[in-house]
């Protein structure tokens, strides 16, 4: 005998259909487009603006970083050595990039290199895309914040054109230590911050699980560091982001850095230098 169905309860509440999750905000978008396992990182982009690009290795002090690529090439015929920043694609490739978080060492080689670069008057790109510099104890003791505050000296005083690229993530001084240029940009979908939206939301909200809403309080995205006049211009991406066409981000990268060389280029050492200083001193002033 089949067992009865219960009638319904007329009283019941009805059931109800859970309501959407909301779309991730813009700021954070922008943080999961720069991170997009397919993004275009630094030897991408060097590979398709570069001829005979030399890579050259080692601080001459202690090893060789290879979350940092330095080295020089030929940009359209016109000499230029590149710093920058490589996380790696696949798992063999990320942790021999340390996941693109540098150690005393890489940032050390990076001003080896810079320093070459002013000795024979070369100008210099700098590709920044980094979640930061490696916390670890080895770096710690190693001397990782010295190496920083030197490089942000040392490049303050660069007697020659420099022009910064932030084409993922700008992850706080590990992005910093590569980014005192004449000229600063951003990729369309990168982000520039004093520290990620995880590890904000742990110090602020006590749940790094709120990463959105700290990405959305940090104003991180290129328009918004274009609006407080922190960086010089936004570089656009193609379709969905640079991952759709790697060769467009690229031609897009090329013109701005052409059009930045033939800005600089004429300029003297000390009309460099005074250049850089008086744009990172406006930084922060809003009373002009």
């Amino acid at each position: 005998m089949e067992p009865e169905t219960p009638a319904p309860d007329a009283h019941a509440a009805p059931a109800l259909t859970p309501l959407p999750a909301p779309p991730p905000s813009k700021a954070w978008q922008r943080v999961l487009l720069a991170r997009h396992a397919k993004r275009p990182h630094s030897l991408d982009y060097i590979e398709r603006l570069f001829t005979h690009f030399h890579e050259i290795h080692g601080d001459r002090a202690f090893a060789d970083d290879p979350a940092i690529v330095a080295g020089m090439g030929f940009f359209e015929e016109r000499p230029l050595m590149v710093v920058a920043e490589q996380k790696g694609r696949d798992t063999k490739q990320k942790l021999l990039r340390n996941f693109g978080m540098p150690k005393p060492e890489g940032y050390r080689k990076a001003l080896r290199v810079m320093q070459i670069a002013a000795k024979f008057g070369r100008p210099i790109l700098t590709l920044l895309d980094t979640p930061g510099a490696y916390p670890g104890i080895d770096a710690e003791e190693r001397g990782q914040a010295e190496a920083i505050a030197r490089n942000l000296r040392e490049m303050s005083r660069l007697p020659v054109p420099v022009i910064c690229v932030v084409i993922g993530e700008g992850g706080s001084g590990g992005a910093l230590a590569l980014g005192v240029g004449n000229f600063v940009y951003m990729m369309e979908n990168a982000v520039y911050s004093v520290i990620s939206p995880e590890s904000c939301a742990a110090i602020i909200y006590r749940d790094a699980s709120r990463g959105e809403a700290a990405a959305n309080a940090l104003r991180l995205t290129a328009e918004d560091l274009l609006e407080f006049g922190l960086i010089d211009g936004i570089i656009p991406e193609p379709g969905e982001g640079a991952h759709t066409d790697p060769d467009a981000a690229a031609g897009a990268l090329r013109e701005t850095l052409r059009w930045a060389l033939d800005q600089l280029t004429p300029l003297t050492g000390a009309q460099l230098v005074e250049h850089r200083y008086d744009k990172f001193r406006k930084m922060g002033n809003f009373f002009l």
